[in-house]
């Protein structure tokens, strides 16, 4: 394994991990890769190496800084401290001791080779070029040194490497992939009979000490929530964007601005043959040359040699792009034919491209008729952004001094509105905002004497609210659940009922007795289902899944036998037949599904791989 982990130091594989590393080393920090300072204090100690208090703190707050740059209205008190910081150190331990077992594999990387994929990284390049100035910028930007970055880059290509290299190594066999395919095509002939409630029904009988027992043992499950009836005023941009007067010279103004940027771009439609990056790739890119230039299919060679599979698969086609979507050397190289042409092998990051034009054509810009309402909503919002901002400022002011929002509804011309039975959880909009409920539910607000904060629930809408009335958590009583009690009483005793009645139909036929007895036991049918498929949607789920799980028949004039069952009726399943689905013609789906299923392999080893490193380590915390 170790000489595959070499050869994938040069692979394409392991340029693609290249955009990786940055966001590696953003997330989990310099330190994390190439250790901390030593005689600091530490949070744990693996193998002897420290993890110190400084990095692991560093990462939490990085960590931290991520989860609120996701959300569309950052609260620090929404972030799950604890569960941060649990992550945080088990992906600090975790990096440690691959960095360790790199280490212990000799998978260092020269100054030579650190030096390439610098270069090579697309986020240091301008007009896919290296610059050098832009790589200090962008290693600044992440809190590093350019001797820092270059180390912390050296240790964590290692890892990749590990990744790469055991991932690479599972190797899942075209055979398996078929006999999945077999099953998943696979077709089933059954019969069912239905048996419905009423055949259990007027056995099942509930008393009033069964409800009475039930709901001494499970009090806990009646009660009533805590809750609040509450009034509030809700300020919105799209709400005050209806109010907008907008001129239809301002929207035909703005129609003639953006028709410049919305027309006349050419765009080119492109198929292209990529041979990936190799020590043999330039020769094979000029052997596919020259069969171009001695008349060879471009779609067909495209089909033979290309590493690019989706457009493979399309002659190479990879449709209609404008200027600034592609590589720029391959976007040079484009730009520069005419409407059949193919171009000279082109180098990109990703191998050597052969290029051809298929169509060229230009886009026009949509009337103003089709613009003029999108442009004036736009307007409208814009102005009602700005009127937005104003008025909430007003709103926080007044409803922060004034004990209800009778004042501010009436001085901003705002409307009051009541929503009644508001509890922690479970609310709709707005009131399913954790900022907003938390409030609501403090004691200054609960008590009725004071609003709540102006809480912006998303990017456009502002809520203020207050209480009106406070509904504590309530035991209900015996007569209040006496009815929901009874019915679910009723419904469970029934399906138990259901099943050991379907039990004993099952236990009739594997006996051997007639299905026509068995059926007319319950007053029943038997229905037949031919030929039915997993995805069948005339059958039901439940009875889908059991029908697909049951073992097969020994011989062609057996059967197996199942049954199913819920509150309201039960289906016993008589298995007649199995058809393996066929495999021959379906070579796509095939390779398909065996690439799928060696990357789904690769990853469980490479899990397993890093549990192990993990479970042998030595793991010391303070």
């Amino acid at each position: 394994m170790l000489q595959d982990i070499r050869n994938n130091a040069q692979s394409t594989i392991a340029k693609v991990i290249i955009v990786l590393l940055v966001i590696g080393l953003s997330m989990f920090g310099v330190r994390a890769i190439i250790g901390g300072f030593s005689g600091e204090p530490e949070v744990a100690t693996v193998n002897g190496k420290d993890i110190t208090e400084r990095e692991f703190t560093r990462t939490v707050q990085m960590q931290r800084q991520q989860q609120l740059a996701q959300m569309d209205n950052p609260d620090p008190s929404l972030i799950n401290e604890d569960q941060i910081r649990q992550q945080v150190l088990e992906g600090l331990i975790q990096r440690t001791v691959l960095t360790q077992d790199a280490e212990d594999q000799g998978l260092a990387l020269s100054e030579q080779d650190v030096d390439s994929l610098i270069t090579s990284m697309p986020q240091f390049q301008v007009d896919g070029e290296f610059n050098r100035n832009a790589f200090v910028a962008a290693v600044r930007n992440m809190g590093m040194g350019v001797a820092e970055f270059r180390q912390a880059l050296r240790r964590q290509f290692a890892i990749n490497q590990i990744r790469a290299g055991i991932s690479q190594s599972a190797i899942v066999n075209a055979q398996t992939a078929k006999d999945i395919l077999r099953i998943q095509s696979q077709t089933r002939t059954f019969q069912t009979l239905r048996i419905p409630a009423s055949a259990v029904a007027d056995d099942v009988k509930i008393s009033d000490d069964d409800i009475a027992t039930y709901y001494d043992e499970h009090k806990a499950d009646f009660v009533q929530p805590e809750s609040v009836d509450v009034s509030y005023i809700t300020l919105s941009i799209d709400d005050l964007a209806k109010q907008e007067d907008i001129s239809e010279d301002a929207v035909r103004d703005l129609y003639e601005q953006r028709k410049q940027d919305l027309g006349g771009e050419e765009q080119r439609r492109a198929s292209h043959i990529l041979i990936e990056d190799g020590d043999d790739a330039q020769k094979t890119a000029q052997e596919v040359e020259k069969k171009l230039a001695d008349g060879a299919d471009f779609a067909k060679l495209a089909k033979e040699y290309s590493a690019d599979p989706a457009s493979a698969q399309q002659g190479g086609d990879l449709g209609y792009a404008g200027k600034g979507v592609y590589d720029s050397a391959f976007e040079k190289a484009l730009f520069s034919l005419k409407d059949g042409e193919i171009s000279d092998p082109v180098k990109t990051q990703y191998g050597y491209h052969i290029i051809k034009l298929t169509g060229v054509r230009k886009t026009e810009a949509p009337s103003f008729d089709e613009m003029k309402d999108d442009l004036r909503q736009e307007l409208a919002r814009q102005k009602a952004g700005k009127t937005f901002s104003e008025i909430r400022t007003k709103l926080a002011d007044i409803s922060y001094s004034d004990p209800s929002l009778e004042g501010p509804a009436k001085d901003l011309n705002l409307t009051i509105q009541t929503r009644d039975d508001v509890k922690r959880k479970g609310n709709k909009a707005p009131f399913d905002h954790e900022g907003l409920l938390r409030q609501l539910f403090s004691d200054d607000v609960l008590s009725g004497e004071f609003n709540t904060e102006v809480i912006d629930v998303d990017k456009s809408t502002s809520v203020v609210a207050h209480v009106r009335k406070h509904h504590p958590e309530e035991q209900l009583s015996l007569d209040a659940v006496k009815d929901r009690i009874h019915d679910q009483l009723r419904a469970k005793r029934i399906s138990e009922a259901l099943a050991d009645k379907s039990k004993a139909l099952v236990e009739r036929l594997k006996q051997g007795d007639a299905p026509g007895d068995v059926a007319a036991a319950v007053n029943g049918e038997w229905q037949s289902h031919d030929a039915v498929s997993r995805n069948a949607g005339d059958v039901e789920f439940d009875v889908i899944r059991s029908a697909f799980s049951m073992p097969r028949p020994a011989s062609d004039d057996s059967s197996t036998y199942d049954w199913v069952n819920g509150a309201q009726r039960a289906v016993v399943i008589e298995l007649n037949k199995v058809t393996d689905g066929k495999v021959e013609g379906k070579e796509d789906q095939i390779k398909a599904l065996t690439q799928y299923l060696n990357n789904q392999r690769g990853q469980r080893e490479y899990a397993a791989y890093v549990q192990s490193l993990r479970d042998s380590a030595e793991v010391e915390r303070p």
